[in-house]
């Protein structure tokens, strides 16, 4: 279970979406490298970026509806900030850069910080410092949105939440994808869930 302000999230009974481990097979058969590098080795897909810009790797499957991300991560040495990550999200092929979406992060935001954010516009921005993050070391990464309803956690541990208050159509933008900003990462065993939740009462 994940508990959220008035909401649990019930992880055994939320349908597995996506469950396909990264191999070189599959990279190319669900994945877009949009920007930056993106290359499998050794059980981990790669993502490398050192542009001041977001490094993007885009899933071709759509993923509509309120749904939870779950993988491990971990920043590559001597690479020490931003894995990131989106959902309800889209890519402007004009432009080359990610359109509407959710995207959420540990060490990010230039002074290391746990974040959540809507692009575009980025009129949703929500960050902490408070999370003593290990550069090099493998956390699993829970993050998601229920009805803009955005949380991100780090080893079963919740970090953050923030209500958009204008929710992503999530039917029109419904892409997942990882962005190594400025960074090196490497990520394993995704998996994508749709969300089953319930209202959850609370009270002193």
């Amino acid at each position: 279970m994940i508990r959220l302000m008035r909401k649990e999230i019930n992880l055994e009974k939320s349908a597995l979406l996506f469950r396909e481990p990264f191999t070189n097979e599959n990279l190319e058969k669900y994945w877009k490298p949009c920007t930056g590098e993106w290359w499998f080795e050794d059980g981990w897909v790669h993502g490398n970026n050192p542009k001041n810009l977001p490094g993007m790797l885009v899933s071709k499957m759509d993923f509509p509806g309120n749904i939870l991300m779950e993988f491990e991560a971990q920043t590559v040495l001597p690479s020490t900030h931003d894995i990131n990550f989106m959902w309800n999200g889209s890519w402007d092929e004009k432009k080359n850069e990610r359109g509407i979406a959710y995207v959420a992060g540990l060490q990010g935001w230039w002074e290391g910080k746990i974040g959540i954010e809507k692009s575009p516009d980025y009129k949703l921005n929500v960050g902490t410092p408070l999370f003593p993050f290990e550069a090099g070391r493998i956390y699993n990464i829970k993050g998601g949105s229920i009805d803009g309803h955005c949380f991100i956690l780090a080893d079963d541990k919740l970090l953050l939440e923030v209500t958009d208050p204008e929710p992503i159509d999530s039917k029109k933008n419904a892409k997942i994808g990882f962005e190594a900003y400025a960074s090196h990462i490497k990520i394993r065993n995704l998996t994508v869930r749709q969300i089953n939740w319930s209202p959850l009462t609370l009270k002193y």
